[in-house]
């Protein structure tokens, strides 16, 4: 055996180590209401919302607000994101408020003259930004199903970014990775982030944004897409050679769709729909894990391991050919989540190897017969719940700000298919259905589910992390519903990620069992360490037997449960 081969096996053995995470942990228990984001900040003021009436959409206007303040490299009001809801009476909804393409962009906007990707043109400065949609979103949440008057909800973040909020130990570090970044691709010096070496407890203020999230309160949408923050916007376009101009502003709609749902065993599901990836890709693997005994194999074990990889190669190359903004494109939604397409697309995993990734294309549904992101869950005392996830795509965005007006804008551009078959940040391929066009959604991972049992409500769950937020949620689902995990530790056991391409097993330090990542190699399958960082981050809810609320919030951030 060579060297090579001998330190690969090493190195393979080191990932089934041991996790510092409690499998069988419970996490905090309370009577009514339950809010789980990214950071204590946000979910305090999402619970102060709650205490004092509100219904799970104001909290989550609140939460939404408060986290473009107090977690500023994905909690945004220069982004977008998605909603699902399903309240105590039945009634489902989806709220797309994903950005959009600006209407002078085209489908070549990041190639050179040879036809050639143009490195980092999508990913950092103001050309990557897309119109964000996460204001108009709120609005549209507060009109159609807000309780409170809406200045009273915009009102904790405003006095967070005031007075100011001690940083924690992970984002004042993410602020030193980063300050590079904010010195290369801001028009004008963003000076409140950049001070030389922020450590834990600096309390970070942020003035303009404060009088950004004002102007919000007091004049609602206008508040961002006109007036003075259009300005603003559009001045800051201007000096950095952005596309975004009043027009796409004062244009930008947010659009509620019909979630996907799905019954699955005992389990009804209830997803986002395109332009989201998730809720398709979510409901295909969960059918098809469905088919096999994953209980009886036991919880990250060969077996188990192999068939959710092979599930997870086939849903990701689906993705890469069929899925993008069905206001532009065609999703063949039926199709792909009839149960037949779903099983045939099984018939090929083989039991004993691994499946090349270049011997799997997309699939042929039938036609229909007729990173980086954070996420939160939060389920009211009437019983509603709400699972929302948000993103400026990358840590921070573009790294640009809004110069007077204190937010980042996001670099959503590199969620489309900016070369059929290039690769974008995360690894993902796409294809014509994701192609770039004015005015268009680009497609996303972000997967907000809320799950019941026998008609009830039973679980919100969502994550943060690019193209491994599928997966992400895929596995905490299984880790309660098949493993009988609580769910804190569900949300705390170590994950896995493979998406077709590249052909490996991308996993977390631990998260595979004894001897089962050598399992996986000895049937074919590469497998690689996520070097850190952890995959994904997750933010979810369980109702338990008697009624009670369990929050899961993830170890790998500054992520809390609040409620009471």
């Amino acid at each position: 055996m060579t060297v090579k081969r001998i330190v690969f096996l090493f190195a393979l053995l080191g990932l089934t180590g041991c996790l510092d995470r409690d499998l069988d942990e419970v996490g905090l228990i309370t009577d009514e209401a339950m809010v789980v984001t990214a950071h204590p900040l946000a979910s305090a003021a999402g619970a102060r919302i709650l205490q004092r009436g509100g219904n799970a959409v104001d909290a989550a206007i609140a939460v939404q607000f408060a986290l473009a303040v107090v977690y500023p490299d994905a909690g945004n009001i220069g982004g977008g994101g998605f909603l699902v809801l399903r309240q105590q009476d039945g009634t489902l909804d989806a709220l797309d408020y994903r950005e959009k393409a600006p209407l002078a962009a085209d489908r070549d906007m990041y190639l050179n003259e040879e036809g050639e990707v143009i490195e980092n043109l999508s990913v950092l400065g103001h050309l990557a930004a897309g119109v964000p949609g996460t204001v108009a979103g709120m609005v549209e949440a507060h009109e159609r199903y807000g309780s409170m008057p809406w200045p009273e909800l915009v009102q904790p973040a405003i006095e967070l970014a005031t007075n100011g909020f001690p940083l924690t130990e992970k984002e004042a570090r993410k602020l030193n990775e980063r300050r590079a970044d904010f010195l290369t691709y801001n028009t004008r010096r963003p000076e409140f982030i950049l001070k030389d070496h922020w450590k834990e407890g600096d309390i970070l203020q942020l003035l303009d944004l404060a009088r950004t999230l004002e102007r919000i309160r007091d004049r609602g949408r206008a508040g961002f897409y006109e007036g003075p923050t259009a300005d603003l916007i559009v001045a800051e376009m201007e000096r950095g050679g952005g596309i975004i101009t009043k027009e796409d502003l004062t244009a930008y709609d947010a659009v509620w769709r019909d979630p996907l749902t799905a019954e699955i065993g005992d389990y009804g599901i209830i997803t986002m729909p395109p332009p989201s990836s998730g809720g398709i890709a979510l409901i295909q693997l969960l059918t098809l894990s469905e088919d096999y005994p994953l209980d009886a194999w036991d919880w990250n074990t060969v077996k188990t391991a192999h068939v959710m990889v092979e599930a997870e190669k086939r849903v990701y190359a689906d993705r890469a050919k069929h899925l993008g903004d069905p206001d532009f494109y065609e999703v063949p939604v039926a199709g792909l989540l009839n149960p037949a397409y779903i099983r045939r697309r099984a018939a090929s995993i083989s039991l004993e190897d691994a499946t090349d990734s270049d011997d799997i294309s997309a699939g042929v549904p039938a036609p229909p017969e007729s990173p980086h992101t954070t996420h939160y869950s939060i389920v009211d005392p009437a019983g509603n719940a709400v699972s929302v996830t948000t993103t400026l795509n990358s840590n921070f965005g573009s790294t640009v700000f809004v110069a007077g007006a204190g937010f980042l804008l996001n670099n959503e551009m590199d969620d489309f298919s900016i070369k059929p078959g290039y690769p974008n940040s995360f690894g993902l391929i796409g294809g014509e259905a994701n192609a770039i066009a004015p005015g268009k959604r680009m497609l996303s991972s972000m997967s907000p589910t809320i799950l019941e049992r026998n008609g009830e409500l039973f679980m919100v769950i969502g994550a943060m992390g690019g193209s491994t937020i599928i997966t992400t949620v895929y596995q905490i689902i299984l880790n309660v519903i098949v493993h009988d995990f609580p769910m804190q530790g569900a949300v705390n056991a170590g994950r896995f990620h493979h998406q077709w391409k590249p052909d490996w097993i991308l996993s977390e330090w631990g998260a595979l069992g004894p001897g089962t990542a050598l399992g996986l190699w000895w049937k074919g399958h590469k497998v690689v360490p996520k070097p850190s960082g952890g995959i994904g981050r997750a933010a979810g809810i369980l109702v338990l037997p008697d009624g009670r609320l369990e929050g899961g919030a993830d170890p790998r951030g500054d992520d809390a449960a609040a409620g009471f």
